[in-house]
């Protein structure tokens, strides 16, 4: 093997090395209590300044916002509700408060077992991971707490009896003072609330208020990834500015003058939403896209409570007059049809609220096509393959320069060996007889690393769809391989199922020992690949070549299946590439005379 081909693989190698450090630096690792800390809010005139209600006693001149008083379990299991039926969502929304805190996805479950339970989208104070949206009035100056309604308020049921698709419900609060406030809340056929609060000012006077969402939840969630490649957090867009930030980021806000907690926020939105995003689900405050909002992040210490809000510019809502704004809640799976549909609705850059990455320029367009091919296909698996053909042939006239070069290197090779001895320990000599003979034969020695280069970045992104993307989730290919975004099931250990025992547990130590069928082939279709050369002369290199198919098999092993067929679909392909073009330089790969040898060179290395 000539030295440009020694460098390409070990060019290879080392790309690959620099991943796998990757990986093993940042590894996957294996409250009924009072809401805090909505301030004032910004006031649409010069004198009157909004301040959020409480339903108890604030120990702090900021009046907070509380979801219940001392235990409050009892009020949540003792509040009415109203049931939610659609064809993609259960739950009900309580009438204490007027929360929307318990919502489940019919379409997805939590595991790939027929009998598993349905995902948990939100759930009530006093659950476990007590997530929800409240929905209220913020009072402004002369406005008494009490006079508006808050989240222990008991809302009567006015219209409907079941919320669901074209099947709204309202729900009224009197105060008993000349404010009378209602709320209407619809559902569409997916994952989008919309909420229309009003109040009637029946009284003899003006009064100033606020309107406000709220999402709350009470800890970190109990299922984190804690994976570097996937943001788990708050995510919000600002006038086309995205921001994420990670759970352990939000207790380390600066403690807000106004707020009295840690936290952040961003003024004057007027193109904005803000929420929480899972690996897989997410919860979205959208408020109107055309009024000036508040997008606040906050971190309650006392109660580890997570909190985002959007608060609207206080309204003076004249005697006799009426006041409406009407929001969204997004609450379900992060699909990328449906989000877009959402986006084209109005939503701004609501596709980005799926963590796209670093290379959002490739990871879109990766996924999109994956995506449509599925769609033509019927099969995610299959889908994978012409993935990877297609990213092959646009990258074709790379690889065939370079499997061109490769071909002409060997032709030189000769001539090489000649200037090796002309120049004996000259190196200077010798490399500059090399310039000059790539020169003179029009050879790029450094041809052949660009392909390698790039598919360096289309692998990471390729990982990165696969794993964040909730259409691999569960996608199956056929066979055993029924989850694409898992590592491959099968085992060595029963022989990949024909023996009547069940092989190790996923993600074990064992299971990266007694590899599945696909890191096999993985491991094969790389060692194919190696033979279209002779192996090295040097001893160490020689060495290092041949271990480094079965490294990568053990490697990318634990990776998710779908990602090493694409891999398995590479080699193949670019195996057949090579073959073929060395073929039309005039060079005849000789791949069982160069297996024949290796196996001939270890049996002459055995000890007699």
């Amino acid at each position: 093997m000539d030295d440009q081909n020694k460098n390409l693989i070990l060019a290879t190698a080392l790309s690959f090395l620099v991943i796998l450090v990757w990986f093993v630096l940042f590894p996957p690792p294996e409250p009924d209590v009072p809401l805090e800390g909505i301030p004032a809010t910004q006031s649409s005139t010069a004198d009157s300044t909004a301040s959020v209600p409480s339903a108890a006693p604030s120990p702090t001149s900021q009046e907070t916002l509380t979801p219940e008083t001392g235990n409050g379990n009892e009020a949540i299991s003792d509040a009415p509700r109203v049931p939610l039926t659609t064809d993609r969502l259960t739950g009900s929304v309580s009438l204490l408060g007027g929360r929307i805190d318990d919502l489940s996805l019919r379409d997805y479950r939590v595991s790939q077992d027929a009998e598993a339970e349905i995902v948990t989208m939100l759930a009530p104070v006093g659950s476990a991971d007590a997530y929800y949206a409240l929905y209220g009035w913020a009072p402004g100056a002369g406005v008494a707490p009490d006079a508006v309604p808050g989240p222990t308020t008991l809302w009567t049921l006015s219209q409907g009896d079941q919320l669901g698709v074209g099947a709204p419900i309202t729900l009224t609060w009197d105060n008993g003072a000349g404010l009378v406030f209602t709320r209407t809340i619809e559902i569409d056929e997916n994952y989008m609330f919309s909420v229309s609060q009003s109040v009637a000012n029946t009284s003899a006077a003006a009064v100033n208020l606020a309107p406000y969402g709220i999402l709350a939840r009470h800890g970190e969630p109990s299922e984190l990834k804690n994976f570097f490649i996937l943001h788990e957090g708050v995510v919000a867009m600002a006038d086309g500015e995205l921001t994420e930030t990670d759970w352990s980021d939000i207790p380390e806000f600066a403690v807000g003058q106004r707020e009295g907690v840690p936290s952040e926020r961003i003024e004057d939105v007027t193109n904005g939403w803000i929420g929480f995003t899972d690996h897989f689900w997410m919860a979205t405050l959208i408020p109107d896209q055309t009024t000036p909002t508040r997008l606040t992040t906050k971190y309650l210490p006392r109660n580890d409570i997570y909190q985002v809000e959007t608060v609207l510019p206080t309204q003076t809502v004249a005697a006799g007059a009426t006041a409406t704004v009407s929001t969204q809640l997004f609450a379900g799976a992060k699909e990328w049809e449906t989000i877009r549909e959402y986006q084209s609705a109005g939503v701004d850059r609501f596709i980005d609220s799926i963590d796209w990455g670093w290379f959002f320029f490739l990871t879109k367009p990766i996924f999109w096509l994956l995506h449509e091919l599925n769609q033509l296909i019927g099969n995610m698996g299959w889908a994978i393959i012409g993935l990877t053909l297609i990213i092959k042939a646009v990258l074709f006239p790379l690889a065939y320069k370079s499997y061109v070069s490769m071909a002409k290197m060997k032709e030189l090779q000769p001539q090489m060996e000649k200037l090796k001895e002309e120049a004996g320990d000259d190196r200077q000599k010798m490399q500059q007889g090399m310039m000059e003979l790539y020169k003179r034969e029009k050879v790029n020695p450094a041809a052949g690393c660009l392909p390698i280069l790039l598919q360096i970045p289309i692998f990471f992104s390729l990982y990165k769809v696969i794993f964040v993307t909730i259409e691999l989730r569960h996608a199956p290919f056929f066979g055993p391989f029924q989850d694409l975004s898992a590592p491959d099931p099968t085992s060595i250990m029963n022989l990949f199922g024909l023996l009547p025992f069940t092989g190790p547990e996923p993600n074990s130590i064992m299971a990266l020992i007694f590899i599945g069928i696909l890191p096999l082939l993985l491991g094969i279709s790389m060692w194919l690949q190696q033979k279209l050369n002779p192996a090295p002369t040097d001893p160490t290199q020689q060495m290092i070549f041949a271990w480094m198919p079965w490294v990568f098999m053990f490697m990318l092993g634990g990776f998710a299946s779908g990602l090493v067929v694409y891999w398995i679909a590479n080699n193949t392909i670019t195996f057949t590439q090579q073959y073929l073009i060395m073929r039309s330089q005039g060079y005849k790969p000789d791949v069982f005379g160069n297996i024949k040898s290796g196996f001939n060179r270890k049996s002459k290395s055995d000890p007699q």
